[in-house]
């Protein structure tokens, strides 16, 4: 952990995440994490149970269409263990207005169901929390991420650490030295279509994205 001035302008943190580097408040003040090991995801490779293909067919997946609400839900002070604060959740608002941050999000009938949130740099995704209000619908937004992710081969999601659950949906951690070769040759890819234009892409049809 490094603790440094706690500057989240958009250049500061494109600068942070294109090192390695990702914040997060530590007793009011922010620090800047490089894990080793660190947690991630090879696109092709997340693990897809049937029971979860039966779920992706109740929701409908769009792009960008509700961050606020995404980064709002994910940041409820009522959730367990939660991190992101005003700062934190005005900084990456301002990375989406700029096309940095983007909004993966699982509808259904009923409204907003899940969805999650991150930094699109180059082939990186750097994944920053999910959230859900019905069964799996943040699992189906990550499913929905790793079919937009393999659209560029070579591209990484970041998921910075590991929990017992990611390892299940195939995430494993890696070495920082590791880490950053692979993130050295992330940068140098184009971002998937649907990030590299957000105003092209609002939506994506659940059966194009999860098929």
């Amino acid at each position: 952990m490094i603790s440094v001035p706690s500057d989240l302008t958009v250049p500061a943190l494109l600068r942070a995440y294109r090192a390695g580097y990702f914040p997060m408040p530590v007793r009011r003040r922010i620090a800047w994490f490089s894990p080793n090991p660190r947690g991630i995801f090879l696109p092709g490779h997340l693990r897809v149970p049937r029971s979860l293909q039966q779920a992706a067919k109740r929701y409908e997946i769009r792009l960008n269409t509700s961050f606020d609400e995404v980064i709002s839900a994910c940041a409820d002070p009522a959730r367990p263990m939660g991190w992101i604060n005003r700062p934190i959740l005005d900084a990456f608002t301002e990375l989406h207005h700029q096309g940095y941050a983007h909004s993966v999000e699982a509808w259904d009938t009923d409204g907003l169901a899940g969805g999650l949130y991150g930094i699109s740099v180059g082939g990186l995704f750097a994944g920053e929390s999910m959230f859900h209000r019905r069964r799996d619908a943040s699992k189906v937004a990550l499913m929905a991420l790793a079919r937009i992710m393999e659209m560029v081969p070579g591209s990484i999601i970041d998921t910075q650490w590991t929990t017992e659950h990611l390892v299940s949906l195939g995430a494993f951690d890696v070495a920082r030295t590791d880490y950053a070769k692979l993130l050295e040759d992330a940068l140098a890819l184009s971002p998937p279509p649907p990030f590299a234009d957000p105003a092209a892409l609002q939506s994506l049809a659940s059966k194009d994205a999860l098929s």
